[in-house]
């Protein structure tokens, strides 16, 4: 968690499959900018690997490919906003965002930010590393991840929870460089992005139950907001 905050339980609407597939049109559509090919589009093959890994439907993924690359007539407009601040007892936070209407969005984040704090640009990332993110899963039984790391040249690895999925943490230029070693290796690439690690995430232990439940009940607002892709919290795994 100190690397990307994921919400408890499969059936949690904001692990739903349409919100899913929304998120992940909207990378496509941005990545798209920079062209409709993913063979000469790093940024969109990443994304588009992982659409498919997740079975979005194929007229969905190419509607999303054709309206980026503005091939539909329709023009994108959705900007990059990141928020920081605090959830409850101080625990830091990184929300980013793609919104096609800032007017819309601001105000929802201040009154998400209520039972935390909202910060100033600035405020918070200082405490991040922006770093690759690779969820990978062994390919075979066996398949180590620290020997894989090194030789696929990521920086760090964690390991994932009972699902038996790795995160490869990699230097931001080098995102896609490891995605591509990582399957020679022994490991699936589930999904890979950018993101933001917290460096001295706070230790769950050092918060009671009602405390972490609190956090969490925070966190899950944020990630529910529509405007939301990801959210990054400075909390131990």
């Amino acid at each position: 968690m100190g690397a990307q905050w994921k919400a408890k339980g499969k059936e949690l609407a904001a692990n739903a499959k349409g919100k899913l597939f929304g998120r992940l049109a909207k990378d496509i559509m941005i990545a798209a900018r920079n062209g409709a090919d993913p063979a000469s589009n790093a940024r969109l093959r990443l994304v588009v690997e992982q659409a498919r890994k997740v079975s979005m439907p194929k007229d969905t993924l190419e509607r999303a490919i054709k309206k980026g690359a503005g091939l539909t007539g329709d023009v994108v407009h959705y900007e990059h906003v990141i928020y920081e601040g605090f959830a409850p007892h101080r625990v830091p936070v990184m929300v980013e965002c793609l919104t096609d209407n800032l007017n819309r969005t601001a105000p929802e984040m201040r009154v998400l930010f209520r039972k935390g704090q909202l910060g100033t640009s600035g405020s918070v990332s200082w405490d991040f590393d922006h770093v690759g993110m690779i969820e990978a899963e062994p390919a075979a039984a066996g398949a180590d991840p620290e020997l894989a790391a090194i030789e696929a040249g990521a920086q760090d690895f964690e390991p994932g929870d009972e699902d038996g999925t790795t995160m490869f943490l990699t230097d931001a230029t080098d995102l896609d460089i490891v995605s591509r070693a990582l399957p020679a290796h022994g490991f699936t690439v589930l999904s890979a992005k950018l993101g933001y690690k917290a460096k001295n995430p706070v230790d769950p232990a050092s918060l009671s139950a009602a405390d972490l439940e609190e956090v969490e009940a925070f966190l899950a607002a944020i990630d529910g907001n529509d405007d939301v892709q990801n959210v990054f919290a400075g909390l131990g795994g």
